[in-house]
C-alpha cells in the first residue's frame, strides 16, 4: 500500500492493474463460504463495517453470481454508492494458500468479470472467530448467532482493511 494524494493504492500482484481506492467512499465485504455468503457494508466515509446480510447458495455458482452482481448493482444505486468490494482471502495460519483460497480466488475472478468497480482481497484468518467472540456478547442462543455469523465476519473482514486504508500511509 502507498498513499498518493487523497487515494491508497494496493499494488496486487493478483492482478496487472493497480487497484485504488478513494478514501472515502463506501464498500462491500464479503465472506465466501461453500454454503453462505456473508455481506458487510462500510459507512460512506469509509470508517466503520457493518453486517448487511447472509446470502445462502441454494443453486450454482453461476447462478449465485448472478445474486451478488444483483446486489453489487442494487448498492450502486444507493445514495451513497458503492467504490469497491473486499473479499475474504482464506490461509492457513501460517499464511499459506488453502484449497479454499484456490475456490475463493475462482469466484473473485467470475464475480470481477461481472462488475464494474474494483476488487481486492483482505486477509480473513481468524475473522469468523473473532465474528463469533463479538456476537455471543450480545446473544447466547448460538442457533440465533450461527444465522448472524457469516455476515459479522464480512463486517470483521472490511474493518480489517478500512483500518488498512486509513492507515496506509504508515506501511507497505
Amino acid at each position: 500500500w502507498t498513499l498518493a494524494g487523497d487515494l491508497c493504492i494496493e499494488r496486487s500482484v493478483d492482478s496487472a492493474a493497480v487497484r485504488s481506492y478513494a478514501r472515502r467512499v463506501r464498500l462491500l465485504g464479503l465472506d465466501f463460504g461453500n454454503k453462505r455468503v456473508g455481506l458487510a457494508v462500510s459507512d460512506a466515509s469509509g470508517t466503520l463495517a457493518r453486517p448487511l446480510r447472509t446470502i445462502t447458495r441454494t443453486s450454482s455458482l453461476e447462478d449465485f453470481i448472478r445474486v451478488l452482481v444483483d446486489e453489487i448493482r442494487g448498492l450502486q444505486t444507493d445514495a451513497d454508492g458503492l467504490g469497491g468490494v473486499v473479499v475474504g482471502l482464506p490461509r492457513r495460519l501460517d499464511g499459506s494458500a488453502s484449497e479454499q483460497t484456490v475456490r475463493v480466488r475462482a469466484f473473485a475472478d467470475r464475480l470481477r468479470s461481472e462488475i464494474d468497480l474494483p476488487l481486492t482481497f483482505q486477509d480473513e484468518r481468524l475473522s469468523s472467530r473473532e465474528a463469533e467472540g463479538r456476537l455471543a456478547l450480545r446473544e447466547r442462543d448460538w442457533r440465533r448467532r450461527k444465522k448472524s455469523i457469516d455476515a459479522a465476519a464480512a463486517a470483521v473482514i472490511l474493518q480489517d482493511h478500512l483500518d488498512q486504508l486509513n492507515s496506509c500511509g504508515t506501511f507497505e
